[in-house]
């Protein structure tokens, strides 16, 4: 089995190029969901979240994600911590779905493939690129939050050019078309390894 890491910064689309890969028969795993499921059923991991952010990191027993969102955007200490606490949850967790899945590849994706160190873990990279303004637009559509909110997040990145020197390939989701036909070429490549 092969372990593909797709990564890319917020708004680039790398969940509608996973959705594509998944269509073509790989096995998918996004870090980001299943760490929010975790940090929601996991007791350990809740009970260190909340010594961390204080009990309103919870509410009705479901993680306060815009009162968290709000102060780790700010604040590059406390997203530190919290990775550090949750970053060993999800890389178990990884591991546990590899072990279950009997795919030839299986892709892993996170937006911050490089900052916690899961690259290491994988055979292939591959960085999903768009234009700026297509991201900002995407992002604001999805989240309903304002470009200096964006903005913030997106410092919280590494930048494309760093993930791109890192990567076995890049796919520029600027347009869905090209990208389906930049997906399959990938995929070609894979199929004939």
């Amino acid at each position: 089995m092969k372990i593909i890491g797709l990564t890319g910064g917020i708004g680039s689309g790398k969940t509608t190029v996973l959705k594509l890969f998944k269509q073509l028969g790989y096995d998918t795993y996004i870090a980001d969901d299943e760490a929010k499921k975790l940090m929601n059923s996991d007791k350990e991991l809740i009970s260190d979240i909340k010594l961390l952010f204080g009990a309103e990191a919870y509410k009705e027993n479901k993680l306060n994600r815009p009162h968290i969102a709000a102060i780790v955007f700010e604040d590059k200490e406390k997203l530190g911590k919290l990775n550090k606490i949750v970053h060993p949850k999800v890389k178990q967790h990884f591991i546990n779905f590899v072990k279950a899945s009997s795919a030839k590849f299986v892709i892993y994706e996170s937006a911050i493939l490089f900052e916690s160190g899961t690259y290491k873990q994988c055979d292939y990279i591959i960085t999903v690129i768009a234009n700026l303004n297509e991201r900002l637009e995407r992002i604001a559509k999805r989240d309903g939050i304002s470009k200096k909110q964006i903005m913030a997040r997106m410092k919280n990145q590494l930048d494309d050019e760093f993930k791109i020197k890192k990567s076995h390939f890049v796919i520029d989701n600027s347009d869905i078309i090209d990208a389906k036909s930049q997906v399959l070429t990938i995929f070609n490549i894979f199929s004939n390894l």
